[in-house]
Parts: C-alpha cells; sequence; structure tokens
C-alpha cells in the first residue's frame, strides 16, 4: 500500500510505479520509470486513483508534465494543484513545465489554458491525429504557487533519474 500524506478529503500520494501507469493508460503516452516522478490523489474511501499527474523528461531547466483525472471526480483542490506545481518549480527548480497536447484534443487544451498555460509553438502533422501543440508555463506565470507553503512540504526525491 503507498504511503499517503494529506488531508481527510484526499489523500496525496508519491508512488511513481502506481501513478505513472495510470496516467500514461488515460493520456496515451508511455511510462519509463527511470526518468519519471509522479503525484496522485486517491478517493479517501476507495483508495482508487482519482487524479495522477507524470513529470518525465526534466534536462535540468524544464519538465513535460501529464495530467490525467477520472471524468467527473472533485480532484483540483489548491492543495493538490499546489503540490503539483511546488514539485517542479520549488523542489527541482525548472524554469518551465511543457505539455504536449494534439491540436484535435479540445477538452486538454482547454484544461492547460484554464490552469495557465499559453501554447508557445506548434509542430504541424506531429500530433497523434493532428498538429502537435507545445504549451508552457514558468514559475511566473503560475498562480498556484502564490498559495504559499501552507499546506506544508510533501517532497518528492531531488529530481527524476
Amino acid at each position: 500500500m503507498p504511503a499517503h500524506c494529506g488531508t481527510v478529503s484526499s489523500r496525496i500520494i508519491f508512488d511513481v510505479d502506481w501513478v505513472g501507469p495510470w496516467v500514461c493508460d488515460r493520456t496515451g503516452g508511455s511510462f519509463s520509470k527511470s526518468d519519471s516522478a509522479a503525484i496522485g490523489l486517491t478517493n479517501p474511501t476507495t483508495d482508487d486513483l482519482i487524479a495522477g499527474v507524470l513529470f518525465d523528461g526534466w534536462n535540468g531547466r524544464s519538465i513535460c508534465m501529464h495530467v490525467a483525472a477520472v471524468p467527473g471526480a472533485r480532484w483540483m483542490t489548491r492543495e493538490f494543484l499546489w503540490v503539483c506545481f511546488d514539485y517542479p518549480f520549488n523542489q527541482i527548480n525548472v524554469s518551465k513545465i511543457v505539455g504536449l497536447v494534439d491540436s484535435t484534443n479540445a477538452p486538454a487544451r482547454k484544461f492547460d489554458e484554464h490552469l495557465g498555460f499559453i501554447q508557445e509553438a506548434t509542430i504541424k502533422d506531429a500530433g497523434k491525429v493532428g498538429d502537435l501543440l507545445i504549451y508552457t508555463m514558468t514559475r511566473q506565470q503560475c498562480r498556484f504557487l502564490e498559495m504559499g507553503e501552507k499546506y506544508g512540504r510533501k517532497s518528492l526525491r531531488t529530481a527524476p533519474a
């Protein structure tokens, strides 16, 4: 059973072996534990994952972020969002988070833009179906860090391997 931390209403977990494949199953990505870190949120009653964030592709300055959630689940809590952005920006000190989205995936585009990501580039015919859109967010653009450390430090390892 994974170690849990968080509030009574949610459980935040740091288990790349559980969360990583779960996110990839829902996003169509491929999981490689060797260069990944992951944060998940479980339903406190059932202990099932309801949301997960997988980080990979870390190069010292940037990291890719992949997000998946159970449709209809209430997972976008301030605490979970703070933890998910604290990790890349404050714990491993990246300058930029990168999100890759197929141009035909309107819900993912809307979600990224709602979080504050900016479409920075388009690579024609490189998506699974359409163009590959590159969304990015810098520390200065991240409104979730403004919540401060009121939730206490919930640390992953220093950086993906």
